[in-house]
């Protein structure tokens, strides 16, 4: 059954009246067939309108064989004449950012001939992804030539060339197609294939704003924001970059350097315990008496690295095990142990099964977790395994 697409005829109309030619069950609900429609079916990288037909909501439209279906949360007579509303403010932010993507990607293959080889558009932003590695200036460019299509308000033709004219166009596209296609053209910026709805002028886009990018399988994939979503976007980094303002006394547009001192005395601090840490390890060590048997100490404060070096300079003071746990009972022990005289790496089962522990290691040195409480700690390291 054929339905008039609408949403060719208008991009903007959002209220239309329509007969229900046919309500079939599906495994996603009941699925109505109009004789005209200005729903979107899901196609070219741009997901379905949503909105209401009748009492009925339309929560996804398809089109299959030919057949635009409806899937909605309720069946509905066939034969009936209703009243269909689109969402409206999803369907220009899709459109926006949907001819944003177009200017953008027309521009990277106008400079640079770069293939749209991926295209996503989701709820925050869309994604392209480019056949060729571009650098952060071009991609400024890009940006920059991108607004200013957007400035001069450019009309955006939507057209289905006869067969023969559409041999003789060049435009982009991603399949080869040879009937029905519909192509999309902004004057000295692109001309692509695409069956999605579109503004009528560029300067109804907004703001086109790359957000990122990245290297992907040999070319360049950018996440992009147009419109609404831009300004989404801006809300929110402005509303971040307020906070940290005012958290580092700094002004907005010094913050990145504020952020940056911030890490580098972050860092010398990190140096500082870390060398203090070392020192508390060195004095803990001398503060033990050599014994024949083991030593087991008790530490929340040293790092790993002064825990370590604490193990091997008890090593010196003991035949036996030296062992040091960090930690407390609730959250439980990290441990490194050493022996100048034992096999630890043979004896690892055994003390891990006295101490609830796991780990292994070396036969000088082995390092793990432990969850009994000290006391049991304690009174397991306390034995001989020699």
């Amino acid at each position: 059954m054929q339905t008039e697409k609408l949403y060719y005829k208008d991009s903007r109309m959002f209220d239309f009246t329509a007969v229900v030619l046919d309500c079939r069950e599906t495994p996603k609900g009941p699925a109505l067939i109009l004789d005209k429609t200005a729903f979107f079916p899901e196609g070219g990288g741009q997901q379905a309108d949503t909105g209401s037909l009748g009492e009925a909501k339309v929560l996804d439209v398809q089109e299959k064989a030919g057949e635009i279906l409806h899937y909605c949360d309720r069946a509905l007579e066939p034969g009936v004449t209703l009243e269909g509303h689109i969402d409206s403010e999803q369907r220009l932010t899709r459109m926006q950012n949907h001819s944003g993507e177009h200017v953008v990607s027309g521009l990277a293959h106008k400079l640079y001939g770069c293939e749209n080889v991926g295209f996503h558009m989701g709820e925050d932003f869309v994604t392209i992804d480019f056949d060729r590695e571009l650098s952060r200036e071009q991609l400024m460019e890009i940006e920059t030539l991108a607004n200013r299509a957007v400035r001069e308000d450019l009309p955006v033709l939507c057209t289905f060339p006869e067969p023969e004219e559409l041999k003789r166009l060049e435009y982009r596209s991603k399949l080869e197609l040879t009937e029905n296609v519909r192509i999309v053209e902004i004057p000295d910026t692109d001309r692509c294939a695409c069956c999605a709805p579109h503004v009528k002028h560029t300067g109804e886009i907004g703001l086109i704003k790359v957000l990122d990018w990245e290297r992907h399988r040999g070319g360049v994939r950018l996440n992009l924001a147009c419109g609404m979503l831009a300004l989404r976007d801006y809300r929110v980094k402005q509303e971040n970059i307020s906070a940290i303002s005012q958290a580092l006394s700094a002004k907005r547009h010094e913050t990145a350097a504020a952020v940056e001192r911030l890490l580098q005395e972050q860092q010398k601090t990190k140096e500082r315990i870390a060398a203090l840490s070392l020192e508390l390890a060195r004095h803990m060590a001398e503060s033990r008496e050599e014994t024949e048997g083991n030593i087991c100490v008790f530490d929340e404060v040293l790092d790993e690295v002064a825990l370590r070096e604490l193990v091997n300079l008890l090593m010196e003071k003991c035949r036996g095990i030296a062992a040091a746990f960090s930690g407390d009972d609730e959250r439980g022990y990290r441990y490194i142990m050493g022996s100048r005289n034992l096999d630890l790496r043979s004896l690892a089962r055994e003390l891990n099964a006295l101490i609830d522990g796991r780990g292994g290691g070396k036969p000088r040195m082995i390092q793990g977790s432990a969850s009994a409480c000290a006391g049991k700690i304690a009174a397991a390291l306390e034995r001989d395994f020699g």
